[in-house]
């Protein structure tokens, strides 16, 4: 249940950076809005990580190859991809993209970790898949059909297929989740640092596209990571994969705060992908075996 709460609300926090990220993308280069998101989030991740779970640093510091391997997929790579494509295409058709997400990562996990794909989370996958196109389309479902792909939409394919490779490089890391999340976070503002400060990067002077940059920091950069690296310790990364779908959900959901409409397709698409995640995610009871009754002594 911990793991299950811990996905839904790093997928919350990643549909905000789908939206926030795309009004910063329109002034920043997607290089400098990745430096500037994990130059301030580094910091304070490591800060964190020495409170909460003391680590040896010498000890994580012996799996660096792979740390930095991680680093180069989900929080530099993805990030890149994710940023690129949303100079190209809006947030909505990312999070389309993005929802073919748990079906990769699906696929990927059964090949590289021989996992099992079970009834049931095919058919969560396929019924959480139906609700994000609902969403999406606006219940013309035939128009998904239609879509010509751009730049973006090839890049967030790219994007995806980085993220899930990234997930299953992730698992049964031993290293602490938020130490693993801070070591890759200053990795990538290390390494690209060189490149930002070579192509003219500073702090924008727009004082909302500086609160955007903000508030990536934050969410999806500390709370997020944080957040996914520590379900992970507990769930197969085929089965947190179909959380990826709550993105769109949840993107919908910020839109109308935003001061968007939810049309009944939004709503009724929004049930299904959740109860597609739930019929993915949660196990039958075992039976339980009668008590074997022992023998009265007086």
């Amino acid at each position: 249940m911990k793991a299950t709460i811990a996905l839904v609300l790093a997928t919350l926090m990643w549909a905000g950076n789908y939206v926030v990220g795309a009004i910063a993308v329109q002034t920043l280069s997607p290089v400098e809005l990745t430096w500037l998101r994990w130059l301030l989030a580094c910091v304070p991740l490591l800060i964190l990580a020495q409170v909460v779970e003391k680590p040896d640093w010498s000890q994580v510091l012996r799996h660096w190859p792979r740390l930095l391997l991680l680093a180069s997929l989900g929080v530099g790579g993805y990030n890149l991809l994710l940023y690129t494509a949303l100079q190209y295409t809006s947030p909505q058709s990312a999070s389309l993209i993005n929802a073919a997400n748990p079906a990769v990562m699906v696929v990927l996990a059964a090949l590289l970790l021989r996992e099992r794909i079970e009834w049931r989370g095919i058919a969560g996958l396929v019924l959480g898949l139906f609700g994000v196109v609902l969403i999406i389309t606006n219940g013309a479902l035939a128009s998904v059909f239609t879509r010509s792909p751009n730049a973006g939409d090839v890049l967030m394919v790219g994007a995806i297929v980085v993220w899930s490779l990234y997930t299953i490089a992730g698992r049964g890391l031993p290293v602490p989740p938020i130490t693993a999340t801070a070591v890759q976070g200053t990795m990538v503002a290390v390494l690209l640092a060189p490149v930002a400060i070579a192509g003219g990067a500073s702090w924008p002077a727009d004082a909302a596209i500086g609160w955007a940059v903000i508030c990536i920091a934050i969410f999806p950069s500390i709370g997020s990571y944080v957040l996914w690296n520590s379900a992970l310790k507990s769930m197969p990364p085929g089965r947190a994969g179909l959380f990826l779908n709550l993105i769109t959900v949840f993107t919908v959901i910020i839109a109308v705060i935003l001061g968007a409409q939810l049309t009944t397709p939004q709503l009724i698409g929004g049930v299904i992908v959740f109860a597609g995640v739930a019929l993915s995610t949660l196990r039958r009871a075992p039976a339980k075996t009668p008590l074997r009754r022992e023998p009265v002594r007086q």
